[in-house]
C-alpha cells in the first residue's frame, strides 16, 4: 500500500515505517537514507511524500494535562480531532485550528498551521509551549520559542526531524456553540470594508464567489463569530456523509461550479444575519463529508493558497480574482481571511494581509494558469503556502520567503538535509 496525499495528486510508490517508540525510530533514522513523517495524509500536495515515509498517527497518547493552566501534553500523532473529544466537554478548545480537525498535532506544527483567528491569535506555534524533535543524528531534543530549532521546525515542513511529542496551551472556553454573524456583500470593496468593520471578533472567514464578473467581482458572504457563554459544553462530532467513489471528471466544470456558487450565495439572506452554530459547522464544515477530495476524480485536484501583503490585497485580488474568472477554472471553495503580523519561524506562510485559498481539479492547463496567477502574487510581495502546494517553482518560492536561505543553511549545518526529504523540499531545494 502506497500513501498519496489529500489531493491525490502525484501518486508515487512509497515504503512505510510505522513509528511506536523513540528505540525504533532511532534504528530507523540511522538505517534509512532519507525520509519525511507523514501523519493523517490531509496535507493537499507533496510536502509529506517521497519513496520512504515514516507514519506517525501510530504515535497517538495523551501524557499530560494541567486543568489550572490548560496545557495539554501528547504525543505528535494525536489528532486535533481527539483533542476535541476528551476536552471541549471540560471547557477547553484549541487556540488555533485550521479548516480541518483532522490533522495531527505534530502537522500542524510542521505546517504553522492558521484558522480564522489569525488576526487575534496568530499561528498553531503561539499555543506550543514546548515539543521534542528526533534529530537527523538520532538526538532527542527539547525547544521553546526562541531557540532556533523551534522557529525552524513551526513552519519546517517536517525537514528539522520527527517531533515527537508537544506542550499545547488550550483556549478556556463556556459553550460549545459560536453566536454567528453573515454578512452579505455585493463586491470586492464591500468585502474588504466589512472584513475592516468587524475585525475585532474573534474569528472571521469569507467565501467568495470567484467566477463572479464585473462590478460583482469578490462578491462574499463573511461569517464572523465567537464563542457562545451559554454554559452548554455538549460537544459529538457531526455524523458523516460519505463520497463513495470517485466522480468522474466531467461532474465537476465551469457550470457545475457556477451553480453552486449561485446556490450558496442566494441562500443567505441579504445585508447583515444571525445564526447559532456549532463547533463542528462553524470550524470544520468540510469535515462532514468523508472522503470529500473524490468529487474533483480520479485525477486529483490541489489548492492554490497565496498571501498579499495588506496594502496590495486589494489591487492584487481583484486581479487574480478577474483571470480566474476569465479562464473559466472557478472553485466552489474560495475562502478568503485576514491576517495579523508574520513571526519569526523561518516558514511560516501568514504576513498581515489577506489569503484566498482556492480548489482546483487538476487538467489540462491548470498549471499554467497558476503560473500566471503566481507572477500577481510575486509582483504584490506575496507567497503560496507550502502545506497546500504541489507545483510552485523554486523561483517563486524564494522571491516569497525571504528567510529560506537561513532555513537551507540551518538544515545543511545539522545534516538534515541528508535525512530528512520530500518531493516538495526537491522541488523548491529546501
Amino acid at each position: 500500500m502506497s500513501l498519496i496525499s489529500w489531493g491525490m495528486y502525484p501518486i508515487i510508490k512509497n515504503k512505510i515505517f510505522s513509528l511506536r517508540d523513540a528505540v525504533g525510530l532511532a534504528k530507523y533514522i540511522e538505517n534509512t537514507d532519507e525520509f519525511i513523517p507523514y501523519g493523517n495524509g490531509r496535507s493537499y500536495g507533496d510536502s509529506a511524500l517521497n519513496e520512504n515515509i515514516l507514519y506517525t498517527k501510530t504515535y497517538n497518547y495523551f501524557l499530560d494535562f494541567d486543568e489550572q493552566n490548560g496545557i495539554l501534553t501528547c504525543q505528535a500523532g494525536v489528532l486535533l480531532s481527539e483533542i476535541l473529544d476528551a476536552f471541549v466537554k471540560r471547557g477547553w478548545f484549541l487556540k488555533v485550528t485550521p479548516g480541518t480537525k483532522l490533522i495531527t498535532v505534530g502537522g500542524a506544527i510542521a505546517s504553522d498551521v492558521h484558522g480564522k483567528n489569525h488576526h487575534t491569535q496568530g499561528c498553531f506555534s503561539e499555543c506550543v509551549e514546548e515539543f521534542t524533535i528526533m534529530l537527523a543524528n538520532a538526538e532527542i531534543k527539547s525547544c521553546k520559542k526562541g531557540d532556533e530549532l523551534f522557529h525552524a521546525t513551526c513552519g519546517g515542513m517536517g525537514l528539522t526531524g520527527v517531533i515527537l511529542s508537544a506542550k499545547i496551551s488550550l483556549k478556556k472556553i463556556n459553550s460549545a456553540f459560536i453566536n454567528q454573524t453573515t454578512i452579505k456583500t455585493k463586491n470586492l470593496k464591500e468585502t474588504f470594508e466589512a472584513f475592516e468593520n468587524y475585525k475585532d471578533i474573534p474569528y472571521s472567514v469569507a467565501w467568495i464567489d470567484c467566477l463572479a464578473k464585473n462590478e460583482e467581482i469578490g462578491k462574499c458572504l463573511l461569517m464572523v463569530g465567537d464563542f457562545a457563554n451559554d454554559g452548554n459544553l455538549e460537544y459529538k462530532s457531526k455524523k458523516k456523509l460519505s463520497i463513495p467513489f470517485n466522480f468522474p471528471s466531467f461532474a465537476l466544470n465551469s457550470l457545475s461550479v457556477k451553480a453552486f456558487n449561485w446556490l450558496y450565495y442566494a441562500k443567505a439572506k441579504d445585508g447583515v444575519s444571525k445564526q447559532r452554530a456549532g463547533i463542528d459547522t462553524f470550524f470544520y464544515p468540510l469535515d462532514a463529508i468523508e472522503n470529500w477530495n473524490r468529487i474533483y476524480g480520479s485525477g486529483g485536484f490541489t489548492q492554490y493558497q497565496f498571501i498579499l501583503p495588506k496594502e496590495h490585497s486589494f489591487e492584487g485580488l481583484k486581479e487574480i480574482l478577474t483571470k480566474i474568472s476569465d479562464s473559466g477554472k472557478g472553485s466552489f471553495l474560495a475562502v478568503l481571511k485576514l491576517y495579523s503580523k508574520e513571526n519569526e519561524n523561518y516558514l511560516s506562510f501568514p504576513m498581515e494581509g489577506y489569503s484566498l485559498a482556492l480548489d482546483f481539479k487538476i487538467e489540462a492547463g491548470l498549471f499554467e494558469l497558476l503560473n500566471t496567477l503566481d507572477e500577481v502574487v510575486v509582483k504584490y510581495g506575496g507567497r503560496i503556502y507550502l502545506t497546500k502546494d504541489v507545483r510552485v517553482s523554486k523561483e517563486t518560492f524564494e522571491k516569497g520567503y525571504p528567510q529560506c536561505d537561513k532555513f537551507r543553511e540551518f538544515r545543511r549545518e545539522h545534516k538534515m538535509d541528508r535525512k530528512f526529504s520530500s518531493l516538495q523540499s526537491k522541488r523548491v531545494k529546501i
